[in-house]
Protein backbone atom coordinates (compact mmCIF):
# COMPACT_ATOMS: atom_id res chain seq x y z
CA UNK A 1 0.00 0.00 0.00
CA UNK A 2 0.92 3.30 -0.43
CA UNK A 3 1.95 5.72 2.40
CA UNK A 4 1.58 9.54 2.26
CA UNK A 5 2.12 11.86 4.62
CA UNK A 6 0.13 14.95 5.63
CA UNK A 7 2.71 17.51 7.53
CA UNK A 8 2.83 20.45 5.81
CA UNK A 9 1.43 24.02 5.73
CA UNK A 10 0.36 24.28 9.52
CA UNK A 11 2.49 25.25 12.50
CA UNK A 12 6.14 24.55 12.29
CA UNK A 13 5.05 22.58 9.27
CA UNK A 14 5.06 25.88 7.54
CA UNK A 15 8.31 27.32 8.02
CA UNK A 16 10.48 26.87 4.91
CA UNK A 17 13.41 25.52 6.26
CA UNK A 18 11.32 22.52 8.00
CA UNK A 19 8.91 22.27 4.59
CA UNK A 20 12.42 21.56 2.68
CA UNK A 21 13.24 19.43 5.24
CA UNK A 22 10.19 17.04 5.91
CA UNK A 23 9.61 17.38 1.82
CA UNK A 24 13.16 16.32 1.27
CA UNK A 25 13.18 13.29 3.47
CA UNK A 26 9.87 11.85 2.71
CA UNK A 27 11.23 11.97 -0.50
CA UNK A 28 13.73 9.98 0.20
CA UNK A 29 12.28 7.66 2.33
CA UNK A 30 9.69 6.20 0.15
CA UNK A 31 6.53 8.19 1.05
CA UNK A 32 4.10 8.54 -2.29
CA UNK A 33 2.48 11.78 -1.60
CA UNK A 34 2.88 15.14 0.09
CA UNK A 35 -0.55 16.68 1.72
CA UNK A 36 -1.24 20.04 2.91
CA UNK A 37 -5.03 21.33 3.80
CA UNK A 38 -6.56 24.96 3.94
CA UNK A 39 -8.33 27.34 5.83
CA UNK A 40 -8.47 30.70 4.47
CA UNK A 41 -10.17 31.92 7.88
CA UNK A 42 -10.41 30.62 11.41
CA UNK A 43 -12.31 32.01 14.52
CA UNK A 44 -10.96 31.36 17.84
CA UNK A 45 -14.84 29.85 18.75
CA UNK A 46 -16.84 29.08 16.15
CA UNK A 47 -20.60 27.95 16.73
CA UNK A 48 -19.78 25.30 13.42
CA UNK A 49 -18.69 22.29 14.44
CA UNK A 50 -15.48 20.82 13.39
CA UNK A 51 -16.69 17.33 11.86
CA UNK A 52 -13.05 15.21 12.44
CA UNK A 53 -12.95 15.65 16.33
CA UNK A 54 -14.97 13.87 19.16
CA UNK A 55 -15.79 17.30 20.78
CA UNK A 56 -16.48 19.46 17.26
CA UNK A 57 -13.45 21.97 17.77
CA UNK A 58 -10.38 22.83 15.50
CA UNK A 59 -7.10 23.81 16.94
CA UNK A 60 -6.29 27.14 15.68
CA UNK A 61 -2.61 27.12 14.73
CA UNK A 62 -0.06 30.40 14.89
CA UNK A 63 0.51 29.31 10.88
CA UNK A 64 -1.54 27.79 8.39
CA UNK A 65 -0.02 28.33 5.10
CA UNK A 66 -1.75 28.44 1.29
CA UNK A 67 -1.82 25.01 0.21
CA UNK A 68 -1.08 25.52 -3.45
CA UNK A 69 1.73 28.47 -2.73
CA UNK A 70 3.11 25.98 0.26
CA UNK A 71 3.03 22.57 -2.73
CA UNK A 72 5.02 24.96 -4.92
CA UNK A 73 7.77 25.30 -2.82
CA UNK A 74 7.48 21.29 -2.07
CA UNK A 75 7.95 20.68 -5.42
CA UNK A 76 10.91 22.91 -5.92
CA UNK A 77 13.25 20.96 -3.62
CA UNK A 78 11.59 17.50 -5.18
CA UNK A 79 12.08 15.22 -8.20
CA UNK A 80 9.53 12.28 -7.39
CA UNK A 81 7.53 12.60 -5.00
CA UNK A 82 3.59 13.21 -5.58
CA UNK A 83 1.51 16.15 -4.14
CA UNK A 84 -1.95 16.99 -2.92
CA UNK A 85 -3.71 19.19 -1.68
CA UNK A 86 -5.60 17.74 1.69
CA UNK A 87 -8.21 19.46 0.72
CA UNK A 88 -8.92 23.08 -0.96
CA UNK A 89 -12.14 24.30 0.10
CA UNK A 90 -13.26 24.87 -3.78
CA UNK A 91 -16.48 26.95 -2.99
CA UNK A 92 -14.77 29.35 -0.91
CA UNK A 93 -12.35 30.17 -4.71
CA UNK A 94 -13.25 32.02 -7.94
CA UNK A 95 -12.90 28.87 -9.76
CA UNK A 96 -11.04 30.20 -12.92
CA UNK A 97 -8.56 31.14 -10.82
CA UNK A 98 -7.73 27.74 -8.91
CA UNK A 99 -7.92 26.33 -12.83
CA UNK A 100 -4.88 28.34 -13.34
CA UNK A 101 -3.52 27.81 -10.42
CA UNK A 102 -3.59 24.03 -10.27
CA UNK A 103 -2.27 23.50 -13.28
CA UNK A 104 0.64 25.74 -13.28
CA UNK A 105 1.65 23.76 -9.91
CA UNK A 106 1.21 20.65 -11.96
CA UNK A 107 3.24 21.90 -14.83
CA UNK A 108 6.18 23.12 -12.03
CA UNK A 109 6.09 19.82 -10.10
CA UNK A 110 6.53 17.90 -14.10
CA UNK A 111 3.01 16.34 -13.46
CA UNK A 112 3.05 15.15 -9.44
CA UNK A 113 0.13 17.27 -8.12
CA UNK A 114 -3.32 16.00 -7.55
CA UNK A 115 -6.19 18.70 -6.77
CA UNK A 116 -8.00 17.62 -3.84
CA UNK A 117 -11.29 19.64 -2.88
CA UNK A 118 -13.70 19.44 -0.08
CA UNK A 119 -16.75 21.68 0.07
CA UNK A 120 -15.68 23.35 4.11
CA UNK A 121 -17.40 23.15 7.45
CA UNK A 122 -16.90 26.60 9.12
CA UNK A 123 -19.87 29.10 8.24
CA UNK A 124 -18.07 31.57 9.93
CA UNK A 125 -15.34 31.31 7.06
CA UNK A 126 -17.50 31.50 4.26
CA UNK A 127 -19.04 34.54 5.93
CA UNK A 128 -15.80 36.16 6.17
CA UNK A 129 -15.18 35.44 2.33
CA UNK A 130 -18.66 36.68 1.69
CA UNK A 131 -19.63 33.22 -0.37
CA UNK A 132 -23.07 31.87 0.47
CA UNK A 133 -22.63 28.39 3.04
CA UNK A 134 -25.65 26.72 2.49
CA UNK A 135 -24.89 26.47 -1.67
CA UNK A 136 -21.28 25.16 -0.80
CA UNK A 137 -21.91 21.52 -2.13
CA UNK A 138 -23.65 22.60 -5.63
CA UNK A 139 -21.02 25.21 -6.16
CA UNK A 140 -18.18 22.76 -5.80
CA UNK A 141 -19.82 20.69 -8.83
CA UNK A 142 -19.95 23.21 -10.76
CA UNK A 143 -17.00 24.92 -10.36
CA UNK A 144 -15.49 21.53 -10.34
CA UNK A 145 -17.47 21.21 -14.28
CA UNK A 146 -15.93 24.44 -15.19
CA UNK A 147 -12.35 23.84 -14.24
CA UNK A 148 -12.24 21.02 -16.41
CA UNK A 149 -13.61 22.64 -19.22
CA UNK A 150 -11.08 25.40 -18.70
CA UNK A 151 -7.94 22.27 -18.29
CA UNK A 152 -9.37 20.40 -21.47
CA UNK A 153 -10.73 23.52 -24.26
CA UNK A 154 -8.72 26.27 -25.32
CA UNK A 155 -11.00 28.56 -25.77
CA UNK A 156 -12.97 27.27 -23.10
CA UNK A 157 -17.14 28.10 -22.36
CA UNK A 158 -19.35 27.71 -19.57
CA UNK A 159 -22.61 28.66 -18.32
CA UNK A 160 -23.60 27.90 -15.09
CA UNK A 161 -25.58 28.75 -11.81
CA UNK A 162 -22.70 29.93 -10.10
CA UNK A 163 -20.17 30.71 -12.92
CA UNK A 164 -20.10 31.80 -16.38
CA UNK A 165 -17.27 32.47 -19.21
CA UNK A 166 -17.40 32.51 -23.08
CA UNK A 167 -14.44 31.89 -25.06
CA UNK A 168 -11.57 32.30 -22.90
CA UNK A 169 -8.11 31.37 -22.95
CA UNK A 170 -6.72 30.07 -19.62
CA UNK A 171 -3.65 28.45 -19.76
CA UNK A 172 -1.20 26.25 -18.86
CA UNK A 173 -2.81 23.08 -19.16
CA UNK A 174 -2.19 20.20 -16.66
CA UNK A 175 0.36 18.19 -18.38
CA UNK A 176 -1.91 15.09 -18.63
CA UNK A 177 -3.64 15.66 -21.60
CA UNK A 178 -5.94 18.34 -20.46
CA UNK A 179 -7.18 16.49 -16.93
CA UNK A 180 -5.82 17.30 -13.47
CA UNK A 181 -6.57 14.42 -10.75
CA UNK A 182 -9.14 15.19 -8.20
CA UNK A 183 -9.92 13.94 -5.31
CA UNK A 184 -12.64 14.82 -2.89
CA UNK A 185 -12.17 14.91 0.88
CA UNK A 186 -14.68 14.62 3.26
CA UNK A 187 -16.06 11.57 5.05
CA UNK A 188 -20.44 12.41 4.92
CA UNK A 189 -22.30 10.02 2.50
CA UNK A 190 -22.66 13.39 0.30
CA UNK A 191 -18.70 13.58 0.21
CA UNK A 192 -18.97 9.89 -0.80
CA UNK A 193 -21.38 10.32 -3.39
CA UNK A 194 -19.24 13.17 -4.78
CA UNK A 195 -15.88 11.31 -4.88
CA UNK A 196 -18.02 8.20 -7.08
CA UNK A 197 -19.67 10.61 -9.46
CA UNK A 198 -17.32 13.65 -9.42
CA UNK A 199 -13.92 13.01 -8.94
CA UNK A 200 -10.51 10.45 -9.85
CA UNK A 201 -10.54 9.61 -5.87
CA UNK A 202 -11.60 9.81 -2.18
CA UNK A 203 -9.70 10.91 0.81
CA UNK A 204 -11.50 10.27 4.11
CA UNK A 205 -9.81 12.23 7.04
CA UNK A 206 -9.22 11.31 10.95
CA UNK A 207 -11.44 7.75 10.46
CA UNK A 208 -11.65 5.53 12.83
CA UNK A 209 -9.97 2.39 11.58
CA UNK A 210 -12.91 -0.06 12.29
CA UNK A 211 -14.90 2.59 10.49
CA UNK A 212 -12.66 2.43 7.06
CA UNK A 213 -14.51 -0.67 5.70
CA UNK A 214 -17.99 0.74 5.86
CA UNK A 215 -17.30 3.79 4.75
CA UNK A 216 -15.33 2.44 1.83
CA UNK A 217 -18.51 0.47 1.33
CA UNK A 218 -20.31 3.18 0.90
CA UNK A 219 -18.22 4.56 -1.87
CA UNK A 220 -18.05 1.27 -3.47
CA UNK A 221 -22.07 1.56 -3.83
CA UNK A 222 -22.18 5.25 -4.88
CA UNK A 223 -19.79 3.92 -7.73
CA UNK A 224 -22.22 1.15 -8.83
CA UNK A 225 -25.21 2.76 -8.85
CA UNK A 226 -23.82 5.82 -10.45
CA UNK A 227 -22.40 3.31 -13.52
CA UNK A 228 -18.73 3.98 -12.20
CA UNK A 229 -16.47 0.98 -11.62
CA UNK A 230 -15.16 1.22 -8.47
CA UNK A 231 -10.85 0.27 -9.07
CA UNK A 232 -11.27 3.46 -11.65
CA UNK A 233 -10.89 5.61 -8.02
CA UNK A 234 -7.76 5.91 -5.66
CA UNK A 235 -8.62 5.28 -2.07
CA UNK A 236 -6.68 7.85 0.29
CA UNK A 237 -7.60 7.23 4.34
CA UNK A 238 -5.80 9.46 7.51
CA UNK A 239 -6.47 7.54 10.68
CA UNK A 240 -7.31 8.26 14.09
CA UNK A 241 -6.31 5.34 15.73
CA UNK A 242 -4.41 3.53 12.96
CA UNK A 243 -1.39 0.53 13.95
CA UNK A 244 0.41 -0.48 11.04
CA UNK A 245 -1.06 -4.27 11.71
CA UNK A 246 -4.33 -2.43 10.35
CA UNK A 247 -2.16 -1.75 7.01
CA UNK A 248 -3.62 -5.56 5.37
CA UNK A 249 -7.32 -4.98 6.47
CA UNK A 250 -7.53 -2.02 5.51
CA UNK A 251 -5.88 -3.22 1.50
CA UNK A 252 -8.96 -5.50 1.76
CA UNK A 253 -11.29 -3.01 2.11
CA UNK A 254 -10.27 -0.99 -1.06
CA UNK A 255 -8.11 1.90 0.31
CA UNK A 256 -5.09 2.60 -1.79
CA UNK A 257 -3.26 4.45 0.26
CA UNK A 258 -2.42 5.33 3.93
CA UNK A 259 -1.85 9.04 4.71
CA UNK A 260 -0.14 9.58 7.81
CA UNK A 261 -0.79 13.07 9.38
CA UNK A 262 1.52 14.30 12.05
CA UNK A 263 3.32 17.76 13.30
CA UNK A 264 7.19 17.89 12.70
CA UNK A 265 9.23 19.39 15.01
CA UNK A 266 10.47 23.00 14.62
CA UNK A 267 14.21 22.02 13.76
CA UNK A 268 15.03 20.81 10.05
CA UNK A 269 17.35 18.46 11.28
CA UNK A 270 15.08 16.94 14.03
CA UNK A 271 12.25 17.10 11.11
CA UNK A 272 14.39 15.28 8.66
CA UNK A 273 14.61 12.09 11.45
CA UNK A 274 11.36 12.39 12.41
CA UNK A 275 10.23 11.70 8.97
CA UNK A 276 12.85 8.82 8.53
CA UNK A 277 10.99 7.39 12.05
CA UNK A 278 7.93 7.48 10.03
CA UNK A 279 8.14 5.53 7.39
CA UNK A 280 10.42 2.91 9.67
CA UNK A 281 7.05 2.56 11.30
CA UNK A 282 4.60 2.64 8.62
CA UNK A 283 6.62 1.76 5.04
CA UNK A 284 9.43 -0.44 6.89
CA UNK A 285 7.65 -1.64 9.98
CA UNK A 286 10.69 -4.89 9.76
CA UNK A 287 13.25 -2.28 11.16
CA UNK A 288 11.31 -1.34 14.48
CA UNK A 289 10.61 -4.56 15.34
CA UNK A 290 6.83 -4.49 14.33
CA UNK A 291 5.49 -7.55 12.46
CA UNK A 292 5.43 -6.99 8.66
CA UNK A 293 1.88 -6.79 7.14
CA UNK A 294 1.08 -9.82 4.88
Amino acid sequence: MRVGLHALGIGDGARPEVIRAVATAAEKHGFARLWCGEHVVLVDAPASRYPYSEDGRIAVPADWLDPLLALTFAAAVTSRIELGSGVLLLPEHNPVLVAKQAATLDVLSAGRFSLGVGVGWSAEEFAALGVPFAERGRRTEEYLAAMRALWAEDPASFTGEFTRFDAIRVNPKPLRGGRLPVVVGGNSDAALRRAATLADGWYGFNVAASDVPARVAVLADECARHGRAFGELTVAVALSDGIPEDLPALGAAGVTELVVVGAPPPAPDAAATWVAELARTWIRPEECGAPTPA
